[in-house]
């Protein structure tokens, strides 16, 4: 695995130029506009790059974009992979390694999620302040010495300071935000009503099917991380509707602009 990451990041590192982000960006479900913000100096689709991966989901363009958001340089992914498409842990968080051979000091994640906090409404921003993994721990077998640790602490998943400073940026940008914990399940299917209890029983507030193995991978590597989700269905008893990945990915494009102003202001300020 180690001389995957090695091969694919040479690759790019040819293919850029040498360019070097300093930030790494997922981007979610119906969230790939912020792509639209970025000065792309280099634009690669998955199916062009050697051994990595390719989307299969809707709303996910499949390109990473090398170039620059508020002054500074980043990679960013126009959609992610996910436990559900069938792929290995090891390929659905191998982006986020391949990013920190690219050189990347941070990184930053975005997904469109079921909220569970009855405080919550559909379009709500959340900060993730911390995670419950009810993944397949994508460390999990031989550890990868020369990427981290075999028992990386996980007291701090998400960085205090970059969520101190979207916060203020929210706040000035008259954006109204929620904080929370981010439960992630396999998926695909959308959850029951009995297993929307459980996930707000269990400490959550929002539930999803992804940001839980690349934040793990990343904190494994010592990657400062900083995730926002977009609450796209309730999933609180007495306001549970049916809902359709279409429906989920018009939510989280009506909300697109504020999280981009966030995650644009935040990287600039880093």
């Amino acid at each position: 695995m180690l001389q995957r990451i090695q091969r694919i990041a040479d690759h790019l590192k040819q293919a850029t130029g040498g360019f070097v982000p300093e930030t790494g960006i997922i981007l979610g479900t119906g969230l790939s506009g912020l792509g639209k913000e970025i000065e792309v100096k280099h634009s690669i689709a998955y199916a062009d790059i050697p051994e990595f991966p390719v989307s299969t989901v809707q709303g996910h363009p499949g390109r990473l974009l090398f170039g620059v958001l508020g002054g500074k340089p980043v990679v960013a992914m126009q959609g992610r992979f996910h436990y559900y498409e069938g792929w290995t842990m090891d390929e659905v968080v191998l982006p986020v390694r391949v990013f920190k051979f690219l050189g990347i000091h941070r990184l930053f994640v975005s997904n469109a999620c079921g909220g569970v906090n009855p405080a919550f409404e559909t379009g709500d921003l959340m900060i993730l302040t911390d995670h419950i993994c009810l993944f397949p721990n994508p460390l999990i077998g031989r550890n990868i010495d020369a990427l981290g640790p075999r028992f990386p602490d996980m007291s701090a998943p998400y960085d205090h300071a970059l969520i101190s400073k979207a916060k203020e940026i929210a706040h000035r940008s008259n954006i109204a935000v929620r904080t929370g914990c981010y439960v992630g399940l396999t998926g695909p299917t959308l959850e029951t009503p009995a297993e929307y209890r459980y996930v707000r029983i269990i400490g959550g507030d929002a539930v999803g099917m992804s940001t839980v193995p690349e934040v793990i991978a990343a904190r494994h590597m010592a990657i400062p991380c900083f995730a926002m989700s977009v609450i796209t269905d309730m999933g609180v008893e007495g306001r549970i509707e049916k809902t359709t990945h279409e429906m989920v990915q018009r939510v989280a494009e009506k909300a697109e602009p504020s999280l981009t102003l966030i995650m644009r202001e935040l990287i600039a300020n880093c």
